[in-house]
């Protein structure tokens, strides 16, 4: 998940000037069911730390049948995917299973802090089209952010359930420390089916922090470009290359919004029932958008905005708003160190990957792709899984 800081109380939109829109946009919904808040970790840059949103919740406060109707009334037409969350998830181990028996329908992902992968048992594990992994690079790193062995033990973890895996296994990256080295993020590229990171939302963009950045980011684009004939499995860069090759892939499945799918078809479920659009965002009582026991949902409040520059900038046709929670708090909101110390900083890194792309020609290199790898980077099923921009 996002890291990110304090906030101070500001304006918020009112509900009246947002656009009238479905509560689900398109055939597809993510129903990301957070089974507990509670955790066997204590991360540093965990953004459910703020608003003490973390450990706030740790049982659930509606059942299987009210999940089962709320399903039936708001969802019955659409595609849907579940995603385990929390907290972490597997800390409520008999809800995750009673949901795979419930819904065999569906589609099954769990992102998981990996220390307790090999509890759940074979079958479900088989039942789960993707693993996100969260682990934040090397073992220095990881073990800083998130204690002592964590890192040897997640990696054991994964080794041991991997052929166990119905589908993929993705490492899940929060690239918060600029130490962050080009050799750490390959390690993980090789060791896992994807890597998929995020920058972290977080004031963590002093100094030269950006620029160290950038050259592990032109480490990653050179291998990333180095050959033809299998993929480097990034899946923000195969996402960006993707967008530039085939532009109408980027706004296919959002209704031309943003990419982080919270203004479109992602319902965040609390343990308590509450329904958010956004993961980190539901400390904000008028983010709510639906509730589990009395089976109501409206469209997401984190819609598109004329306060928002993204129109403007020269990344908006591959990049389509990258976080909307940034968007929000520093342009809608109006919190100036926010924009300034997180939202312009990491929108600099994306167009600097989109420009670093650009000059690799990636349409050639696209047209040497043999068939099977073009049919991976452009359907590839774990971006329904984690946002195409990092």
């Amino acid at each position: 998940m996002h890291g990110t800081i304090s906030l101070a109380p500001s304006r918020t939109v009112p509900t009246s000037s947002l656009p009238a829109v479905a509560p689900i946009i398109g055939g597809r919904v993510e129903l990301q069911l957070l089974t507990t808040l509670k955790c066997n970790l204590k991360c540093t840059y965990c953004s459910l730390g703020v608003g003490e949103v973390l450990g706030s919740q740790t049982e659930l406060k509606y059942d299987i049948d009210q999940l089962a109707a709320f399903v039936d009334r708001h969802l019955a037409d659409k595609e849907v995917y579940v995603t385990f969350y929390g907290g972490e998830p597997t800390l409520n181990k008999g809800m995750l299973l009673e949901v795979l028996q419930r819904f065999p329908q569906f589609r099954f992902q769990l992102q998981t802090n990996g220390t307790l992968l090999d509890k759940l048992p074979e079958w479900a594990l088989a039942r789960l089209s993707n693993v996100l992994v969260s682990i934040d690079g090397g073992e220095e790193i990881t073990d800083a952010y998130r204690g002592r062995g964590i890192w040897a033990s997640v990696m054991r973890n994964v080794s041991s359930i991997r052929e166990q895996v119905g589908g993929t296994l993705t490492a899940r990256v929060t690239w918060g420390n600029p130490a962050t080295t080009f050799e750490e993020l390959d390690g993980l590229a090789e060791t896992f089916d994807y890597l998929y990171w995020q920058f972290v939302a977080d004031e963590m963009y002093q100094g030269d922090s950006v620029e160290r950045r950038k050259a592990v980011l032109t480490q990653l684009i050179d291998k990333f470009f180095s050959r033809s004939d299998v993929l480097y499995p990034l899946v923000p860069l195969m996402g960006i290359v993707r967008n530039k090759v085939l532009p109408s892939r980027a706004v296919e499945l959002y209704g031309g919004q943003t990419q982080c799918r919270v203004s479109t078809h992602l319902l965040n479920v609390m343990p308590n029932g509450q329904i958010y659009p956004c993961p980190d965002m539901m400390y904000v009582p008028e983010m709510q958008m639906g509730e589990i026991q009395g089976n109501w949902l409206r469209a997401s409040p984190l819609q598109p905005h004329a306060d928002m520059p993204c129109a403007g900038c020269e990344a908006f046709p591959w990049c389509r708003r990258n976080c909307m929670k940034n968007l929000y708090l520093g342009y809608v909101r109006k919190d100036e160190r926010y924009r300034q110390n997180i939202v312009e900083p990491i929108c600099e890194l994306l167009r600097f990957i989109g420009r670093e792309i650009d000059r690799r020609d990636p349409h050639a290199w696209f047209a040497r792709l043999p068939v099977s790898q073009r049919k991976r980077l452009v359907d590839a099923e774990v971006y329904e899984y984690v946002e195409i921009m990092p």
